[in-house]
């Protein structure tokens, strides 16, 4: 769920209600470098580096971060490394720092299960990532936008603290590229027993889950299938017209997975998209499903990362029936659709998003190419255009594209101040089905906490999975 929105107090609340809490792996990097320039205020980051097997790069982060009292709010955040394929020793230490961070606060001192979300679409952060939450015992990893092929055996590596790798997509690549990870960068982390986590495949697709079941080194060990009205990024439109009238991306039938087909795999599964409601819940559990992943019900929770005033906001238009959601086929870095609500004050204003002076200084979202030279470069369509093209880009390829990953970012109140005094906006995304906040909004006027949601969506005649 973006960045930090579903943060280790929300998934703890999730998990301590009885499903399983998923906590975002997005960008985590960044995040815990700015909770602690901000002062870390209630300890929890500082509490759970006690824990890290590796205590002195714990305290290493501390003194590179860490600011008594928090930073001058007109104060610069300091950067992370970015993503890399041959990533500094520094960098690959925070990934795996960061995800333990996470994932521990997440599952502390309950017996709740907690499991992290990546994006398969962010390769250079994958092994790194998933070691660190294996550190702290994640229970399942779940992993979309994208085909995640290569997770069931870098697992199998990671749990017995073996060095991995996994091959890593490059532009117009002349050789193949692996980014190659070893555990033995984090110390005393060896002595550790890990425990293999369950893999859930996120898809949208029944020909996708097939692919991923027909061999065992492939094989997860379950699917989250994601229809076309989920939040965040959605897969291509399958039909002839992807881009309707209104400039929006167009979904079709196509693009609905044959969850018959699904079923017969024989896997367990999981629906996504617009399951909201104890009704499309029920209906889920009929169709064979485990149960339901839900996002955008719990990204306006009370535990959830988004800013109190951005949740408001969002509130009182669902309420006036005034919330539109666009789904984007330009707007992201990724080439993937996008969506993301009309909101005054973020970059879903086509004059604030011109305002703004396109630089990638994130860049999780980057693309790795090899030049026409040779040599490698890490290229975004959110950057300047003169940037862009002398990364062998092709003109055109800025046009409309955002800098999520900084919108992101201000979502959860840490967005950037620059130097010249520019703030970065916000940009909420959320799914396009709005009918269990509508609903919640009835018996809760004033917001609900996740526990709310689910005492709402989970019936006691249910049967739902215990995972």
């Amino acid at each position: 769920m973006g960045i930090a929105i579903s943060s280790w107090k929300l998934a703890r609340e999730v998990s301590q209600a009885g499903g399983l809490g998923v906590v975002s792996g997005t960008s985590i990097d960044s995040v815990i470098a700015r909770r602690l320039q901000d002062g870390d205020v209630d300890g929890s980051v500082r509490r759970a580096l006690l824990h890290f097997p590796d205590q002195g790069f714990a305290t290493n982060v501390l003194e590179r971060y860490f600011i008594d009292g928090g930073r001058d709010p007109n104060q610069s955040y300091s950067p992370v490394p970015k993503l890399s394929l041959h990533p500094s020793e520094f960098s690959a230490q925070m990934l795996v720092l960061s995800n333990f961070v996470e994932v521990w606060l997440a599952k502390e001192n309950h017996p709740g299960l907690i499991g992290i979300n990546f994006l398969e679409k962010i390769q250079l952060a994958t092994p790194a990532s998933m070691y660190g939450a294996l550190l702290a015992d994640v229970d399942y990893i779940l992993m979309g936008a994208g085909i995640p092929s290569e997770i069931p055996r870098m697992l199998r590596d990671l749990v017995q603290h073996q060095k991995t790798d996994m091959p890593i997509a490059v532009e117009n690549a002349t050789q193949k590229y692996r980014l190659r990870f070893n555990p033995d960068i984090i110390d005393g982390a060896s002595s550790r027993t890990l425990r293999k986590p369950m893999f859930l495949a996120i898809v949208s697709s029944h020909i996708l889950a097939a692919y991923l079941n027909k061999d065992e080194v492939t094989r997860p060990d379950g699917f989250v299938i994601e229809g076309p009205s989920a939040g965040g990024h959605n897969a291509p439109p399958r039909g002839k017209t992807p881009i309707g009238e209104d400039g929006q991306s167009l979904f079709s039938e196509k693009d609905n997975a044959d969850i018959e087909k699904v079923r017969a795999i024989g896997l367990p599964f999981w629906l996504a998209g617009g399951y909201s409601t104890p009704e499309k819940v029920q209906e889920a559990i009929d169709a064979g499903a485990q149960g339901v992943q839900v996002g955008s019900i719990f990204a306006l929770s009370q535990e959830s990362g988004l800013t109190q005033e951005l949740r408001n906001e969002v509130l009182v238009k669902i309420e006036d029936e005034k919330l539109e959601v666009i789904t984007d086929p330009l707007g992201s870095p990724t080439s993937f659709p996008f969506k993301y609500v009309a909101l005054a004050g973020t970059i879903s204003d086509h004059e604030l998003f011109e305002e703004r002076r396109r630089l990638c200084d994130l860049g999780y979202l980057r693309s790795v190419v090899e030049k026409s030279d040779g040599r490698l470069a890490y290229r975004c369509s959110g950057e300047p255009e003169k940037t862009f093209l002398f990364k062998e880009g092709q003109p055109g390829g800025t046009l409309e594209k955002k800098c999520l990953c900084n919108a992101l970012m201000a979502n959860v109140g840490m967005a950037q101040h620059r130097i010249d005094g520019y703030v970065e906006p916000p940009l909420i995304t959320l799914g396009s089905d709005q009918s269990g906040e509508k609903e919640l909004l009835q018996r809760y006027p004033h917001g609900w906490s996740a526990r709310q949601v689910m005492d709402y969506l989970v019936r006691p005649s249910m049967k739902v999975s215990e995972f």
